[in-house]
This record gives C-alpha cells, sequence and structure tokens, in this order.
C-alpha cells in the first residue's frame, strides 16, 4: 500500500478516536455536574436503597409506622461550640434532627422555619439538634447559626461520619439539608431529604409528638 493511501486511514483512525475522547469528557462532566447539584439543593425521595419500612408521599416526606421503626444510630460527638452531647440523652423526647451546613443555600432557605418551630416546640418534648456537614471550621456554621436566630445545638461532623451511621437507605449523604423525627422511644419516624417549609416541618412532626 502507497503511502498515500495509508494517509487517509490514519486520519480517519484519529478522527475516531478524538470522537470517542469527545464523548468520554462529555458523559465525565455531565455525571460531575449531577453529583454538584445533588450535593445541595432540593433533594429526593431515595435514600441509596435498602429495606428501612419508609413509605413516602407526594410531598416527599417519608413515614414509618410505629411497630417497624428502626432505632437511631449512635449519635454522640463534640458541638460547634466544642461540648459533648449524646443524641441518646434526648430519649423521652420527640428529636427533630436537621443535617445541614452553612454553604447551603436550601439549608439557609428552611433555618428560619426551624429556629421558629424549636422555640414553639420546646415546652411539648421536643428537642431539635443539628448535624453540621462540610464546614471545614465552625466559624462559618457559629454565623450561620447567629444570622438565623438557631439556638438549639448541632453536632459538628464536617467528614459525614454520623450520616454514615444510618442503615442503608435512611439518609443520602448527598442529600443536603436532610431531616429525621425521632420518636420518643429513640426511633426513626419520618423523614425528609429535601428543604422544607414550616407547614412540611410541622406535618412531619406534629404526628409523632401526638403518639401516646
Amino acid at each position: 500500500m502507497s503511502a498515500a493511501s495509508r494517509a487517509p486511514q490514519r486520519s480517519n483512525r484519529t478522527t475516531r478516536a478524538l470522537r470517542v475522547r469527545r464523548r468520554a469528557t462529555l458523559a465525565a462532566g455531565a455525571v460531575a455536574a449531577a453529583l454538584l447539584v445533588s450535593a445541595c439543593g432540593s433533594g429526593g425521595t431515595s435514600g441509596g436503597g435498602g429495606d428501612t419500612n419508609f413509605v413516602t408521599g407526594s410531598d416527599g416526606i417519608a413515614t414509618v409506622a410505629k411497630g417497624e421503626r428502626d432505632a437511631a444510630p449512635d449519635l454522640s460527638g463534640e458541638t460547634l461550640e466544642g461540648e459533648q452531647l449524646d443524641v441518646a440523652d434526648y430519649r423521652g423526647k420527640v428529636v427533630v434532627l436537621n443535617v445541614w451546613g452553612s454553604w447551603c443555600n436550601p439549608c439557609r432557605a428552611e433555618a428560619k422555619y426551624f429556629a421558629k418551630v424549636s422555640e414553639e416546640y420546646a415546652d411539648k418534648g421536643v428537642q431539635f439538634i443539628g448535624i453540621n456537614t462540610r464546614d471545614t471550621s465552625t466559624g462559618a456554621a457559629l454565623a450561620f447559626e447567629k444570622d438565623f436566630g438557631i439556638t438549639y445545638p448541632s453536632l459538628y461532623d464536617p467528614t459525614g461520619r454520623l450520616m454514615l451511621r444510618f442503615e442503608k437507605g435512611t439518609l443520602n449523604p448527598q442529600a443536603i439539608p436532610s431531616t429525621l423525627i425521632l420518636d420518643r422511644d429513640g426511633k426513626i419516624a419520618a423523614r425528609t431529604l429535601s428543604p422544607l417549609s414550616e407547614e412540611r416541618l410541622l406535618k412531619m412532626l406534629d404526628p409523632v409528638v401526638a403518639e401516646k
């Protein structure tokens, strides 16, 4: 085969290789973009699989019947203020666990509702506790709490290790904010993987508070 006839073949192979690389680059970019959006957005209804008995309504709020609930894992450590906190110490109360980060815009949108409801329900046997995640220092998180008038404590969990203690299917580490309601026995009664309005927060909380 002459050099002249081999040249077009080499050109065709080069063109095909470039096309393959271009498709791979576009696919990788799409995956990265999806992960970035999911890291702090409207959340979702999937917790990553697993049999956790959640029944999710059209409003994105998932609930578990009283006799089918799983206990929350050990959730203890230092708060943003450097004090020790163990969620198990609040057995006998309904506990609202909110996973948040100061870097997360949806967290900022819902924070005022959590601050308001936490104060209104303080004398109803309800304890709010935050789990602050992915803040590389406590400074921004403490400023966030001050800005929104949040007075309840938050465990400092910059690497997300506390989230990973939950049974598979309960929390999606990419869904920030997320909220769980623990009943008086420390079991998970309700969950959402999306930001909450005051109305939706109360829709999650009130049925558990009403339980005897």
